[in-house]
């Protein structure tokens, strides 16, 4: 099988085994020939291993000291091979092994030696797991332990560790498997190291407790110190920028204390030598509430944060400031600062330079540069800036109708600002955005707006082509205008380096990861996006997104529950965790529960979970409940996802399910004109081709269906883009399948479902659409590929 890896192993979620040999260096040569030998031999004589090599579902990954094991058959795979190993090694002394075990993303990679290999999160997390523990010891990732612990029989061998820390400060909790002849039960060296530290930090605090009594200063002092060297404490130079209080008699100057706020944000957020966190998260602090800093310092993952005020009156401008340690609520710099109004940007980078200095952070005189530097010298045009980047920069989880009058507003705003101020680079940036978000987001796909988010780029370059907004308004400008992601990925990383702390960067980063397939860098460089920026949802439901698509339905359930107890009124979020669960155990009842109570709150609500519950009811078989949500479905159909679909195939669908063919043909027949023409005025979006040809698959037009189908996946494969080109594949099958052509809908869905971002366990398994393929074998074997595994008898 190894011949074939690159080409049959894309990237697939694999568990695996590492194995390694404790003391191999001490052995001499001919030694380590003959040790090594022997590990084969008992690795070989295990069943788990002779089932999987023996249904070609096993990869083997020699190391020199050991080896690494791929299993594609379940999580139980590498740690039953690890305890078969474990129990026969009293036969063979010498053989002093330590393994680790974690499923994650793999892919077929060719080394340096042109040989065909496996690379991946799945291996790196299984040998930095191994890493942690010595001879005898087999340990899990807490990821791996958790799939066990859904089978009984798993139970009484699994001990949590904790969190080990390992290369390049990754932390990965690790549970330690073991029985009487199985395993180590000691404790790994690196949790004794762990421990005695955790020991000393108890004695510490108990030596600083009693000196208090006798020196209540030096204690606290004590205390302190040893408290900031704390490993799981944040970082010293980490501050949160927390929303200012506005002072002002005329209230409509609201946006001006938010500018205040953010402009200081922006400037400390450009020093590299600091954490910085965004906009978003610190925005829901908002003043005039009792605040808990230490709480605040907890859930930002800060040591510091900044309060103020601002008030603002005729030509006059008062601003206060303080700095306080989130840690001990200890104020560590105050100022006011009463000028004109036109100072207000003066004020705002004499305070940046002070936090900086307090914090005692490095900065280059690139960055100082930067701080000093004034956004614009009209208050006005910084005024209307600010409304629309207000309006811009939501959580995104209003309703799509919401954002999109949000988004056509913000661009009237920011056209008054850059007519105020030619020169506003900023406002050019921003108008640059919201014209891209309208193409992307469809809300006007045309040439025309395409142009005038080219034209704000222009501007933006002309003005300043070397700085860091520029860089990033041309790198979302390349993204979502052209879909061109490597010149998107090289401007971010010109942006990154003007701007370190803007988690945009690194949430555009991941999702442009994510549209190449490069999975493993989505996450990461989504985490650092949800470390920046902690309570913004749209980065924690991107993150949840890449999850999902991996079939990593636990962590990607938690993000969605992460995001909705930020946002629980959010109708969208609502429905998340439930759906992520008809997708991995297709099961539709705590779904439609959610459903239910969302339509019983009013008209609003139920339109705004509209299609959410037609495609429910269309799963289960309900034509009574599918009419229900078609009469909620706005006039223009569904257009927040992936596939827009006019409001006639909605029609269509519930006259099909009700098994009335002359009505189902007239709604289709609708909804081909309007799709036609939107493809024919797009004829770049291969998502558009896409639903025409579903339509024409349900209109009969077999010939249409086909070409159409197949011409949009050759505008996108999943090497051009893994995030549409997947469902494009999809799609083809359900065209295949709606038209009669089983075999090459099976030869499809054999292929898509093993990719990230295929269907779902929950969608082949009640989708009505695979109907007629229900009972093949072939289909009944993907089915079941994909189903969430059961306890071995």
């Amino acid at each position: 099988m190894s011949a074939e890896i690159k080409k049959e192993i894309q990237l697939e979620i694999a568990h695996v085994l590492f194995i390694d040999i404790v003391g191999y260096s001490k052995f001499s040569i001919n030694e380590q020939g003959a040790v090594v030998d022997e590990l084969t031999k008992v690795v070989r004589s295990s069943d788990q291993y002779q089932k999987a090599e023996a249904t070609g579902r096993l990869i083997k990954i020699p190391t020199g000291d050991g080896m690494g094991l791929v299993f594609h058959t379940s999580p139980e795979a590498p740690a039953q091979c690890a305890v078969e190993i474990s129990r026969v090694l009293k036969e063979h002394p010498r053989l002093q092994l330590r393994m680790g075990v974690h499923s994650g993303p793999v892919s077929g990679v060719i080394d340096v030696n042109e040989r065909a290999n496996i690379a991946g999160a799945g291996v790196n997390v299984a040998k930095r797991v191994m890493d942690c523990g010595d001879a005898g010891h087999i340990l899990l990732s807490k990821h791996v332990a958790e799939d066990l612990e859904e089978y009984e029989q798993w139970r009484p061998l699994l001990h949590d560790l904790g969190v080990c820390e390992v290369k390049h400060g990754v932390r990965v909790a690790i549970v330690n498997l073991y029985a009487d002849k199985v395993g180590n039960p000691q404790l790994p060296k690196k949790f004794q190291a762990l421990k005695k530290h955790s020991a000393r930090v108890r004695w510490a605090a108990m030596t600083a407790a009693l000196l208090v009594l006798a020196v209540i200063v030096a204690g606290i002092a004590i205390f302190s110190r040893y408290r900031a060297r704390s490993p799981l404490a944040a970082p010293e130079k980490s501050i949160a920028v927390l929303p200012f209080e506005n002072l002002s008699a005329n209230q409509e100057n609201a946006f001006f204390t938010v500018g205040v706020q953010g402009e200081i944000l922006a400037n400390l957020a450009k020093v590299a030598d600091l954490k910085v966190i965004s906009h978003t998260s610190v925005m829901l602090y908002k003043s005039g509430s009792p605040r808990n800093l230490r709480e605040i310092g907890q859930q930002l993952g800060v040591a510091h944060v900044l309060e103020g005020s601002v008030q603002r009156a005729v030509n006059r401008v008062r601003v206060t400031a303080q700095l306080v340690d989130a840690r001990t609520d200890a104020h560590l710099w105050a100022q006011t600062y009463d000028r004109d109004l036109a100072d207000v940007f003066a004020i705002q980078s004499e305070i940046a330079q002070k936090i900086a200095d307090q914090l005692q952070a490095k900065l280059s005189p690139k960055e100082k540069s930067a701080i000093t530097k004034r956004p614009t010298s009209d208050l006005v045009a910084y005024d209307l800036y600010l409304q629309a980047k207000e309006l811009l920069y939501g959580q995104n989880i209003n309703p799509i109708r919401r954002q999109e009058q949000d988004a056509f507003k913000a661009v009237q705003l920011l056209d008054q600002a850059v007519a105020r101020d030619p020169a506003f680079l900023l406002a050019h940036c921003q108008l640059a955005y919201a014209h891209d978000l309208i193409y992307w987001f469809t809300f006007d796909h045309t040439k025309t707006r395409l142009g005038l988010a080219e034209t704000s780029v222009r501007a933006a370059v002309r003005l300043q082509p070397d700085s860091g907004e520029t860089h990033l308004a041309q790198a979302i400008h390349f993204y979502w205008g052209y879909l061109n992601y490597d010149w998107a990925r090289e401007e971010l990383e010109k942006a990154e380096s003007a701007l370190p702390n803007n988690a945009e960067i690194f949430q555009f980063l991941g999702l442009i990861d994510r549209r190449q397939g490069r999975w493993e860098e989505a996450i990461r460089n989504l985490e650092r996006a949800v470390n920046l920026d902690p309570r913004n949802i749209v980065s924690i439901t991107h993150l949840g997104y890449v999850y999902e698509g991996l079939r990593n339905y636990g962590e990607a359930i938690a993000m969605a529950n992460r995001a909705l107890a930020l946002e629980p009124r959010s109708i969208n979020l609502r429905t998340n965790p439930a759906w992520i669960g008809v997708d991995a155990q297709a099961d539709i009842a705590p779904l439609r529960a959610v459903v239910n109570t969302i339509e019983a709150e009013g008209p609003s609500s139920a339109a705004d979970v509209s299609e959410t519950s037609f495609e429910l009811a269309l799963r289960e078989r309900d034509p009574a409940a599918a009419a229900r949500a078609l009469a909620n479905i706005p006039s223009e159909g569904y257009i927040g996802g992936i596939f827009q679909f006019p409001h006639a195939w909605y029609e269509g669908l519930l006259a099909k399910l009700r098994q009335d063919a002359p009505a189902a043909h007239s709604a289709f027949t609708v909804a081909r004109a309007g799709a036609e023409k939107i493809s024919r005025d797009q004829p770049r979006s291969a998502d558009r081709l896409s639903v025409l040809a579903l339509i024409d698959a349900e209109l009969g037009n077999k010939e249409k269906a086909i070409q159409e189908g197949r011409t949009a996946c050759d505008m996108l494969p999943p090497t051009k883009d893994a995030v549409l080109g997947v469902p494009l594949i999809t799609n083809l099958a359900r065209i295949y399948a709606r038209i009669g052509e089983e075999n090459l809908a099976l030869e499809r869905l054999d292929i898509v479902s093993k990719l990230p971002g295929g269907p779902s366990y929950g969608q082949l398994r009640l989708d009505p659409e695979w109907d007629s393929l229900r009972g093949d074998p072939r289909f009944e074997k993907i089915v079941a590929s994909l189903a969430p595994k059961k306890a071995s008898p």
